[in-house]
């Protein structure tokens, strides 16, 4: 039944970086946009970055110019890249998209930023 999988978060220090990845089935198809969420200690959920299969990329203010989104159209398989990373970026990614019938979500990947 699980039809995303994220994959790639882990522990490090600040001012390094990391890559996620999200894995969707082939039953998601790759016209739809695919989009980063996280949600922090105590804090909502909140929007990280999206992008479509035409090229169209948004991030948050929090990480733009630090994050980059991208897509493995064959791979089916979005990406996170995440450099020059703060303790404030610690949090539960999850990966998630928006079809015309359902939303998915991954089972999300702790990412903690700690010395």
């Amino acid at each position: 039944q699980v039809q995303l999988v994220e994959s790639g978060g882990g522990l490090v220090q600040p001012g390094g970086s990391l890559r996620l990845s999200c894995a969707a089935s082939e039953s998601i198809s790759t016209i739809y946009p695919r989009a980063w969420y996280r949600q922090g200690p105590g804090k909502q959920r909140e929007f990280v970055a999206r992008i479509t299969r035409d090229g169209y990329i948004n991030y948050a203010d929090s990480v733009k110019g630090r994050f980059t989104i991208s897509m493995d159209i064959a791979k089916n398989t979005a990406y996170l890249q995440m450099i020059n990373l703060k303790p404030e970026d610690t949090a539960v990614y999850y990966c998630n998209v928006d079809t015309i019938g359902n939303e998915y979500w991954g089972q999300g990947t702790q990412v903690t930023v700690s010395s």
